[in-house]
C-alpha cells in the first residue's frame, strides 16, 4: 500500500478544515449538499458522455494503483536475467524452459517463451514492443479520464457559483440574503478546485508515475531477452541492462 497517496489526501483535507477553525470560521458555513451535486455530480455525468459506461465504471480499477504499488524490484529482474544468460550460454536455450513455468511476470514468460522456440530475434523484438505500446496506451488511458475529471471539477464549480449568483441577484430587493447568498455561491468552486487540485491532478500524476516504473521494467525484460537469444556475455547483459538504472539502484545488481 501507497502510504504516500493516503497521508497526502487525508493530511490536505486536515489541513484545510485546521485552516478554516483557525480563521475562526463557523465550519458549518463550507458545507452546502447542492454545491456537492453540481460539482461532484456534474462532472461525472460529463465523464459519462465523454467516455463509454464501462470505461468510466473500470476507472476505479485504475485509481487502485495509486495506493496499491505492483512491487517492482529492476535490481532483480536484472539479476535473474543475467542468471538465465548464464545458464542459457552453458546448456542452451532450451534449457530456459525448466524455468519458464516460475517466471510470474507475463511480459516476461512471453519473451522468453519465444526464445525458447527459437523465434526470430526481429520478430521477438517486434511482437514484446507492440505489447509494451498496447500497455502504454492502455496506462495513458486510464490517467486521461482523471485528466478529463480534474480539469472538468473546476468548471462545474464554476457553473455552481453562476448559478447562485443568479439566484442572488434574482433577490437583491433582500438585501441580508446577500451575503450568505454569495457565500454559497462560492462554495462549488471551492469544491470543485479542492477536488481537481488536492486529488484528481495528482492520482493522474501518480498514475504517470506508475506507468514509468513499469514500463522500464518492461524494456529492462525486453532488452535481457534478446541479449541471451544473441548469446551475449552475462557480464555484457548484466552491463547492459544496469545502464537503464540510476547509479543509487545499481548496487541491487549482486550477479557477478
Amino acid at each position: 500500500m501507497d502510504l504516500g497517496t493516503i497521508f497526502g489526501i487525508i493530511g490536505g483535507m486536515t489541513l484545510l478544515i485546521v485552516g478554516i477553525f483557525v480563521s475562526g470560521a463557523d465550519i458549518k458555513s463550507y458545507w452546502d449538499l447542492s454545491s456537492v451535486f453540481i460539482t461532484i455530480g456534474g462532472s461525472s455525468a460529463a465523464l459519462i458522455v465523454a467516455y463509454p459506461m464501462a470505461k468510466f465504471l473500470g476507472m476505479w480499477g485504475v485509481a487502485k494503483h495509486t495506493f496499491f504499488k505492483r512491487e517492482s524490484n529492476p535490481g532483480e529482474m536484472i539479476n535473474m536475467l543475467v542468471t538465465f544468460s548464464e545458464k542459457a550460454r552453458r546448456e542452451g536455450l532450451l534449457a530456459l524452459e525448466d524455468d519458464i513455468e516460475e517466471v510470474n511476470d507475463p511480459f516476461l514468460k512471453k519473451g522468453v517463451q519465444l526464445v525458447v522456440d527459437g523465434t526470430d530475434p526481429e520478430l521477438v523484438r517486434t511482437i514484446l514492443e507492440t505489447d509494451l505500446d498496447k500497455i502504454e496506451d492502455r496506462h495513458k488511458s486510464g490517467k486521461d479520464i482523471f485528466d478529463m475529471w480534474g480539469n472538468l471539477a473546476p468548471a462545474f464549480g464554476m457553473i455552481g457559483t453562476l448559478m447562485g449568483l443568479i439566484q442572488m441577484l434574482a433577490n437583491l430587493t433582500d438585501k441580508a440574503s446577500i451575503g450568505t447568498g454569495m457565500a454559497v455561491a462560492l462554495i462549488t468552486t471551492l469544491y470543485g478546485a479542492v477536488l481537481s487540485y488536492l486529488i484528481l491532478q495528482p492520482i493522474s500524476k501518480k498514475l504517470e508515475l506508475r506507468n514509468s516504473d513499469e514500463i522500464l521494467l518492461k524494456e529492462i525484460m525486453l532488452e535481457g531477452t534478446l541479449s541471451i537469444q544473441s548469446g551475449d556475455n552475462p557480464r555484457i547483459v548484466k552491463d547492459k541492462l544496469t545502464s537503464f538504472l540510476p547509479p543509487s539502484q545499481r548496487e541491487l545488481v549482486t550477479v557477478e
